[in-house]
């Protein structure tokens, strides 16, 4: 039996859940990084420590696939040792058609063995790479980079700054971040001189660079940087939560009713915890320096604490606020709040959920939900779809997101953001509902983006046994969305249409959007 770190030359079969690909030595699986279904290649075993699969390593392409690319990041080559290799870019050199090939792979066959769907599902490109895919942009403008607007690197010994390496805690010092906005590369390289030798207590450093170009820079200390981040990329825990028990808080952006069906004291919900470089967003600890830079829109360059206007004072913890735009439409959050990272990816997903959502099913009038709405960026898209007389509740479990959300959604006077967990929320609303309430739910669209690990048996439950008439899922984990699926269907749900969006080239992650309504 190979020993861990031989050499071994390997067959690549297919592509696996979590960005690496299949082969097969002895007749154990093994989990091969940094190759393409078709090749044949020399991997290192990294990990031997299960009996049921190992891990490897590529280090040589001996027969090469057509679909081979340089990769498009330097640090993350096979010219490094695999221990040096930065991660957050495992199909970097996979061609990008190719990688969303692999992905839709990995979505349909997901369906088959944990929903028991047969349907094979397209993974769309966005922004400037669909641009390019239809003819309407020359390939200067696609090529998958300079996508991410949120990046985390890590301070490692000595005030080395950069990317975990890939699967580890290691800190890879690196000259470019390809996949960042050139803003964000270019100001990485100036706090990586600035820390060298001196990391001043940093644990990690994060970027933002907002649609109007402002570039926010803030220093995590080591006492906050393990407590998660709430980009898609990584394991999305629990979120900031209020602690406020089953009462929770309603954060009104309209008028309401006398419940929480029907539009007025609201209970608890759930939220998105989520870490690292590969992780596609911040921390939601209040870093302990924070600078803002913009070249396009001095007026906003200072930041600074502000209260959103549906909270009244503003809190002694608050952190800054910037602005987001999808289209016409203004979003506050908090500059260490969650956004979508790749800067099409708001307008996209709200566009395709005010698409999918199914109009014939729809009643502006009954409790509709977003369910761990963050900013209510979901919920706005649906209060577009419908008019502004919609009736429209976001959960969010994180205290300053309610804040903002009250005030993104002020417009609709039938919108409200609740504080609170999911979870509890909806136990809850299953208490207390009024026979008129549950009427008003049963009529109601669901909204729902949860955590990578899904939305879960104890959501998916009450959900069914509210009977509502459609739920909107936006997936982050094809395997969870997967697996939820199959809970909706042993409820009575059927999956009516699914949409998959490439969020995030160069990485295995693709965002996925599911219809279910009852047949």
């Amino acid at each position: 039996m190979e020993d861990q770190n031989e050499l071994v030359e390997l067959d690549i079969d297919n592509v696996a859940h979590g960005g690496v690909m299949v082969a097969r030595l002895d007749g154990r699986v093994v989990f091969v990084a940094d190759a393409i279904p078709g090749e044949r290649v020399l991997a290192r075993i990294a990990d031997d420590s299960k009996s049921s699969f190992w891990r490897a390593d590529t280090v040589e392409v001996l027969t090469a696939s057509p679909d081979r690319r340089p990769h498009v990041w330097a640090a993350a080559a096979l010219e490094r040792a695999p221990e040096l290799r930065a991660g957050g870019a495992e199909f970097g050199h996979i061609a990008l058609e190719r990688q969303r090939s692999l992905k839709s792979e990995v979505l349909t066959d997901a369906l088959r063995r944990f929903g028991g769907i047969t349907r094979a599902v397209e993974v769309e490109p966005i922004g400037a790479d669909a641009a390019h895919d239809s003819g309407r942009v020359d390939s200067g403008a696609a090529g998958g980079t300079r996508w991410r607007t949120r990046v985390r690197l890590h301070v490692g010994p000595g005030g080395r700054v950069g990317p975990y390496a890939a699967r580890s805690h290691t800190v890879i010092a690196v000259d470019d971040l390809p996949l960042a906005t050139e803003a964000i590369e270019a100001e990485a390289r100036e706090v990586a001189k600035t820390l060298r030798g001196d990391a001043q207590g940093a644990a990690a450093v994060e970027f933002v660079e907002t649609a109007d170009g402002e570039l926010r820079v803030s220093l995590v200390p080591a006492e906050r940087s393990k407590t998660g981040g709430r980009g898609r990329d990584g394991a999305r825990g629990a979120g900031r939560n209020s602690g406020r028990g089953a009462a929770g808080r309603d954060r009104r952006g309209g008028g309401g009713g006398s419940s929480a069906a029907s539009g007025g004291q609201a209970r608890p919900g759930d939220g998105r915890g989520r870490s690292g470089w590969a992780d596609d967003g911040l921390a939601d600890d209040v870093p302990s320096a924070t600078r803002a830079r913009n070249d396009r829109a001095d007026s906003r360059a200072t930041g600074g604490a502000t209260a959103p206007r549906a909270s009244g004072a503003p809190r002694a913890d608050a952190p800054a606020t910037i602005v987001e735009r999808v289209g016409e439409r203004e979003f506050r959050l908090a500059e260490n709040g969650f956004w979508q990272v790749h800067r099409d990816a708001a307008r996209t997903l709200s566009r395709a959920v005010g698409e999918l959502t199914r109009e014939d099913l729809f009643d502006p009038r009954a409790a509709n939900h977003d369910l761990y709405g963050g900013v209510g960026l979901l919920a706005a898209a649906i209060g577009d779809r419908f008019g502004p007389a919609t009736r429209i509740t976001s959960v969010e479990s994180d205290a300053t997101a309610t804040d903002h959300a009250s005030e993104n959604l002020a417009e609709w006077i039938g919108a409200r953001a609740v504080t609170g967990r999911v979870d509890r929320y909806l136990a809850e609303l299953e208490k207390v509902a009024s026979s008129d309430d549950r009427r008003r739910l049963q009529a109601a669209t669901m909204v729902i983006d949860p955590p990578r690990s899904g939305a879960g048996k104890e959501v998916v439950a009450s959900l069914i046994r509210l009977d509502v008439a459609q739920v909107v899922y936006v997936a982050c984990d094809p395997v969870a969305f997967a697996r939820d699926v199959a809970l909706f269907r042993e409820g009575g749900y059927e999956l009516d249409a699914v949409r998959a969006y490439d969020l995030f080239p160069h990485t295995h992650h693709l965002e996925t959007i599911g219809v279910l309504v009852k047949p």
